[in-house]
C-alpha cells in the first residue's frame, strides 16, 4: 500500500472514530435528559381520588341549597349547580335525601366514594368528589353541560332530533361506558340499578353514565334482580337493566314494573318490528336493518336466563359495530 493511500485510510478511520465518539455522547446526554421510564410510568392515566369537601364549602357553593341552583331530582336525591374554588368550571352537587341517608348509617359511604371517583371515561360522569356530615351525603359530579337524561329525550315532549342514528350512538355510548365500569375499573363497579333516569345526553347526543355504584344507599325491591340479592348487585342486572334502556329507545315507551319486558319480547320475537319501533320516528330504509339488530340484543339482554345473557362487552361490541354502520361516527 503507498504512503497516500495508508494516510487515506488512517484519516477514514480517525473520521468514523470521532463520528462513534460523538454519537455516545450524543447518545449519553439525550439518556440523561430523559431517563428510561419505569413499568409503573408506562400505565394508563389515572385519575386522582375524590377530594372530601367541608360541608361549609358545599353550602356555600350552592348558596344554601338554593333551590334556584336546582337543576335535577331523582331517586337519590336533589342536584344543584354549584361553583367550588378548587374547579375552574362548574360542577353538579347531588344532594342524597335525608331519608336514605338515615336508612343506612353506617354504609361506608366516604370509602365507596373514594373507589367510584377513581372512574375516567367519556361515557361515565365523573366523580369529583363528596362531603359527608351527620344527617348529610353530598356527591360533586362534573356539569354534563345542558344535559338532559335519556328517559326525558324519550319521554317527554316529543323530539324529533332524536332520531334512530343518534338513538344508536346514545346506545352505543351508554354501553360503552357501562362497560368501562365493569370490565376495566379495578376493582370493577356494578351499577347496581342501571335505567334510562342514569343515562345523560349532552347537547350533542353523547350519552354518560351517572349514579353508578350508588345502589348500597337504596333499599332492594322484589324485582327481576331479585335472584342476587344475597350475592349484592350484580353485571347481569346491570345487563338486563341495559336491555330494558333499549327496549324504551326503539318503543319510546316507559318501562314500568317489567311491563315492557312482557310487551316487547313477543314483538321480537314474532318480527312485528312495525308494531315495536316508536311511531313518532320515521325509520330510514338505511338504518332499518341496524334497528332490528339492536332490537334482537335487546331480547338477548332481558330474554335469556342470567346464566345466558351476554356480557357488557360482547353488548358494546355489537353496538359500536351498528353505530359505525349507521354513519353515527
Amino acid at each position: 500500500m503507498e504512503k497516500s493511500e495508508k494516510i487515506a485510510y488512517v484519516s477514514v478511520l480517525s473520521l468514523l472514530s470521532l463520528f462513534l465518539l460523538l454519537l455516545i455522547l450524543f447518545l449519553f446526554l439525550l439518556c440523561r435528559k430523559k431517563p428510561i421510564r419505569s413499568d409503573e410510568s408506562l400505565l394508563p392515566e389515572t385519575k386522582p381520588v375524590g377530594l372530601s369537601y367541608p360541608l361549609t364549602e358545599i353550602d356555600s357553593a350552592t348558596d344554601g341549597f338554593n333551590q334556584r341552583r336546582i337543576i335535577g331530582s331523582g331517586r337519590l336525591g336533589t342536584v344543584y349547580a354549584a361553583v367550588i374554588p378548587t374547579h375552574k368550571n362548574l360542577v353538579a352537587v347531588k344532594r342524597i335525601h335525608p331519608g336514605l341517608v338515615l336508612s343506612k348509617p353506617g354504609s361506608g359511604f366516604s370509602t365507596v366514594l373514594r373507589t367510584l371517583s377513581s372512574s375516567l371515561h367519556p361515557n361515565v360522569v365523573s366523580i369529583l368528589g363528596f362531603s359527608e356530615a351527620p344527617g348529610e351525603r353530598i356527591v360533586v359530579t362534573e356539569f354534563v353541560g345542558e344535559a338532559r337524561s335519556l328517559s326525558d329525550r324519550l319521554h317527554g315532549d316529543p323530539d324529533l332530533e332524536f332520531d334512530w342514528r343518534r338513538r344508536l350512538g346514545a346506545a352505543a355510548g351508554a354501553a360503552r361506558g357501562l362497560e368501562y365500569l365493569h370490565e376495566v375499573v379495578n376493582p370493577g363497579i356494578v351499577h347496581g340499578r342501571f335505567t334510562s333516569s342514569n343515562v345523560l345526553l349532552d347537547d350533542e347526543f353523547a350519552a354518560k353514565v351517572s349514579d353508578y355504584g350508588f345502589a348500597f344507599l337504596v333499599p332492594r325491591e322484589k324485582s327481576e334482580i331479585s335472584w342476587c340479592v344475597e350475592e349484592g348487585y350484580c353485571r347481569e342486572s346491570d345487563v338486563y337493566g341495559f336491555g330494558v334502556v333499549l327496549l324504551e329507545i326503539l318503543s319510546g315507551r316507559r318501562s314500568e314494573n317489567g311491563s315492557i319486558v312482557k310487551w316487547a319480547t313477543p314483538l321480537i320475537k314474532e318480527q312485528r318490528f312495525a308494531e315495536l319501533l316508536d311511531p313518532r320516528v320515521v325509520v330510514q330504509s338505511e338504518v332499518k336493518c341496524l334497528v332490528i339488530r339492536l332490537a334482537k340484543v335487546a331480547l338477548a339482554c332481558v330474554g335469556n336466563s342470567r346464566r345466558s345473557r351476554p356480557t357488557v362487552s360482547q353488548v358494546a361490541a355489537i353496538l359500536n359495530s351498528l353505530e359505525r354502520e349507521g354513519g353515527v361516527v
